[in-house]
């Protein structure tokens, strides 16, 4: 098996605050009263914001936006807090099988009457009787899940606002606009009008954090319903981001490049949970330009 290359994608923050920012996904079960949920693969959280890191560097911002940038990209499934694996994938499975939008921007291309920001009433409204057939409970509970796709920006902002004070008392500096690039792949309109660099993060996020999700092989079983991970696929789905205008160029390239550099290697091989096969390398480093 090929050496990796050195660990080039850095962890910024202090480990001491890792835990108590991780601790932020924990949610009380509603169903089970003492039961608390933890936080979704928060191990994804991690190797995505050290990605991040790594791209943001690369990009030319400055040292002090990317470790703020970091912490962002550290809470990005904070909306997804409480996530029940059963429940989600109960629902979401079936989604995608029958070809139901999953994404807010997507549900309004297809359900155009639907108003801004309330396309979970819309998808419970639509698929009350189908949702019920397969046993899914219209609770409240089921709503949480739906949000976490749909209204995701809302459910997003319940938790930060929850988490605002102990993320005070652990001296992180929120900011605005770390919220938007936490909100681009979902609301990419939701970034009109920011700064060109806010946008790039936001891109940045995207891009590394379907990036791992491709390599990331508890996600592929659990969320996406795949049987295996494929680097080529996720280099592709990244360039369909780009034509989609989703992601720069320039963000695309400079994944590319230290994906081929080797900078990603350790945090791929722990999303796969097992050394990458060598043919996974040779394609990685296949990915460096001449010159």
């Amino acid at each position: 098996m090929p050496t990796p290359i050195r660990e080039t994608a850095p962890l910024l923050m202090p480990r001491s605050l890792v835990g108590p920012l991780m601790q932020l996904y924990d949610y009380p079960h509603p169903r089970k009263p003492g039961r608390v949920i933890r936080g979704y693969d928060r191990h994804h959280a991690l190797r995505t914001a050290r990605m991040c890191a790594a791209v943001a560097r690369r990009l030319g911002h400055s040292e002090e936006r990317v470790e703020r940038y970091q912490i962002a990209c550290l809470l990005h499934d904070l909306g997804r807090a409480g996530l029940d694996q059963e429940l989600f994938g109960k629902i979401w499975s079936w989604a995608r099988a029958n070809g139901i939008p999953t994404r807010p921007r997507e549900w309004r291309a297809v359900h155009p009457s639907t108003p801004y920001g309330r396309e979970t009433e819309a998808f419970l409204k639509h698929y009350a009787q189908d949702l019920v057939r397969r046993g899914v409970p219209l609770d409240s509970w089921t709503a949480e899940q739906v949000e976490m796709r749909l209204g995701y920006a809302r459910r997003l902002a319940r938790q930060l606002r929850a988490a605002r004070p102990k993320l005070a008392r652990l001296g992180v500096k929120w900011a605005p606009w770390m919220e938007r690039v936490m909100l681009y792949y979902y609301y990419p309109e939701k970034l009109n009008g920011s700064a060109r660099w806010v946008r790039e993060l936001g891109e940045v996020l995207v891009a590394c954090e379907q990036f791992e999700a491709y390599s990331n092989r508890q996600r592929g079983r659990d969320y996406y319903t795949r049987k295996k991970e494929s680097l080529p696929e996720a280099f592709a789905y990244l360039d369909k981001l780009q034509v989609e205008d989703i992601l720069s160029p320039r963000v695309v390239q400079a994944v590319r490049d230290l994906a081929a550099a080797g900078a990603f290697d350790q945090l791929l091989a722990e999303a796969r949970g097992a050394a990458l096969p060598r043919r996974e390398f040779r394609y990685l480093r296949s990915l460096k330009r001449d010159g």
